[in-house]
């Protein structure tokens, strides 16, 4: 009871902050109350089920959860600087277990100018790239796409400088300066590069990153508005080398003592999305993309991953210890962290329409390889200050399609966005 009174206390308290704070200082405030319920709904098939089934509890599943945030936002001037702050504090209910509260940062950062350059100097988000359901070149931020429920992002810590021209700009980052030499993912050490270019209707761009650990990559973009109704769009990057995760068994049918999921380094990627959306008089919009992601295991992997979990099992049916089978198969969940993608040709495609404030949405994630999909639907209405939201994840498939395997099936949200000021 404590923590689900200590959300509306901290609304109360923002509110009394943004109005004394507004006179003292010469600045732009806002707060916002959000709210979301996440049901889940556990798979009766992959490995992880098949681990329960033999061992039950030998993993944490992800429970249903109840969320609440308030999300503070304020930026001023300063000894001739940009000051610029964004708060979030959260409490969290899981189903079956103890709630948590917690305060991040999500943004953070100081900004001015020198010269012709503006730089910014903190935590902030910094996001690249044309596509929306997949984004090659979003070397900053890398941003996780296609959440069911919308979260604040948290930006990184950069070093950012930037040159904006009439019809040009250039952006030059520095991204976690801080961090080691073994950081992985989006907390690796970088210098990226980005450079605009408008040409008439289209835009265009290159980019360029070199990480402390994968060296280098390129990539360039490239967004056309066609007419009133169409837009096309497209990016390309090439990897020298890539995170990922990979399997150091001995043998398909070996129990291990330990995960033999190892995270390591591997060799060059590429990553391409092509894409376009044709948008009606009547708000009726419909986007198709189709994206190749060289980081994403092959179909060569996905069957020797399918071939070992079929062995465990039948380690299992021939008396194999439970507990060290279930341990195995609830191991091979750690393929599904390999890389953004699941597999390595994708198409998605998402149909909206607006009407007044009404917003309704059905999109699909296909994979060709194995004809797994992942569809979810979404209905939206949005006031001055309110926004309800709520929605439905499933999927679909063949029983052998790796989206088949996922730990949660099914997924049901509604969700309440509440701007106070």
């Amino acid at each position: 009871m404590a923590r689900m009174l200590c959300i509306p206390a901290l609304a109360l308290a923002a509110v009394l902050e943004v109005t004394t704070l507004r006179p003292a200082i010469a600045g732009e405030f806002s707060a916002s109350l959000r709210s979301h319920g996440l049901a889940r709904q556990t798979a009766s098939t992959g490995p992880l089920a098949q681990a329960h089934a033999r061992y039950d509890g030998i993993a944490a599943d992800q429970p249903s959860e109840g969320a609440a945030q308030l999300q503070l936002q304020g930026r001023t001037q300063w000894a001739g600087l940009q000051w610029h702050g964004d708060v979030l504090a959260q409490a969290r209910w899981p189903a079956g277990g103890p709630g948590s509260t917690q305060v991040s940062v999500l943004e953070a950062y100081a900004a001015g100018r020198a010269g012709a350059w503006e730089w910014t100097a903190g935590r902030k988000v910094v996001g690249w790239d044309v596509g929306y359901g997949f984004r090659p070149n979003d070397l900053v931020q890398q941003e996780q796409r296609r959440t069911l429920v919308s979260q604040p992002l948290q930006g990184r810590p950069v070093l950012m400088a930037e040159q904006f021209g009439a019809e040009s700009a250039w952006s030059l980052v520095a991204v976690n300066p801080t961090t080691g030499r073994d950081a992985t993912g989006a907390g690796e050490s970088a210098l990226a590069a980005r450079w605009y270019q408008r040409l008439g209707s289209a835009d265009a761009y290159a980019f360029a990153r070199w990480g402390r650990r994968t060296q280098g990559s390129v990539g360039a973009a490239w967004s056309w508005v066609a007419s009133d109704a169409l837009e096309l769009h497209a990016s390309l990057r090439h990897l020298a080398r890539h995170d990922t995760w990979q399997d150091a068994s001995a043998s398909a049918g070996a129990l291990a003592s330990a995960s033999p999921w190892r995270a390591l380094t591997a060799g060059a990627a590429q990553q391409l999305l092509l894409g376009g959306t044709w948008t009606s008089e009547r708000q009726v919009s419909v986007l198709l993309e189709a994206w190749h992601d060289g980081m994403a295991p092959s179909r060569g992997q996905w069957k020797r991953w399918a071939n070992r979990n079929a062995a465990l099992q039948h380690l299992g049916a021939v008396g194999a210890p439970a507990l060290a089978v279930a341990a195995n198969l609830a191991w091979q969940t750690q393929a599904f962290s390999a890389s953004p993608s699941l597999h390595r040709q994708n198409l998605f495609a998402r149909l909206a329409w607006t009407t007044g404030p009404w917003e309704s949405t059905l999109d699909m994630l296909y994979h060709p390889a194995d004809g797994g999909r992942l569809l979810t639907a979404s209905l939206a209405w949005k006031g001055d200050r309110l926004r309800l939201e709520g929605g439905l994840r499933v999927s679909a498939g063949p029983g052998t399609a790796v989206v088949r395997q996922l730990p949660v099936q099914r997924q049901a949200f509604v969700q309440a966005v509440w701007v106070l000021d």
